[in-house]
């Protein structure tokens, strides 16, 4: 049913935490099904030099928040904003379909953090007018 990625990232998941002095941090959380997801950014010129998180929900949820971080550690935001829930999937070898909203919600808690930065950097990151926080991931 679960890959051995999604297994391996739900037993040891990657960049678990919090950053104290984070230049972004965004939640993403659907009530309906209690998972809930922040992220922390630590970003050098236009780079994510740390990401970190804190999810409280179901194994798929952890393993697409720890995925979603390993793919952004290092980026430029340009890179980041390219991550989607497609890719976070492939890069665990596949979510259950009845998860698929988890890997929705790894996506949108990278772009939460990332408005968050460019808020409060008054900058402008292409890609992000439309984007809302609040959105259900499982509308899609």
């Amino acid at each position: 049913m679960y890959s051995e990625k999604v297994m391996e990232h739900f037993r040891n998941p990657r960049n678990v935490g919090e950053i104290k002095d984070a230049d972004g941090v965004g939640i993403v959380g659907n009530p309906r099904c209690g998972d809930i997801m922040k992220m922390y950014l630590k970003i050098e010129d236009g780079i994510i030099k740390d990401v970190k998180f804190k999810t409280f929900g179901c194994g798929s949820a952890i393993a697409s928040s720890s995925m979603a971080t390993e793919l952004i550690k290092g980026k430029t935001i340009e890179e980041a904003m390219e991550v989607t829930n497609k890719s976070v999937v492939e890069a665990l070898d596949g979510l259950p379909p009845i998860k698929m909203h988890c890997s929705v919600l790894a996506e949108q808690a990278i772009k939460a953090a990332l408005l968050d930065y460019s808020k409060k950097n008054n900058i402008h990151i292409p890609g992000l007018e439309n984007f809302n926080p609040e959105e259900d991931p499982h509308d899609h």
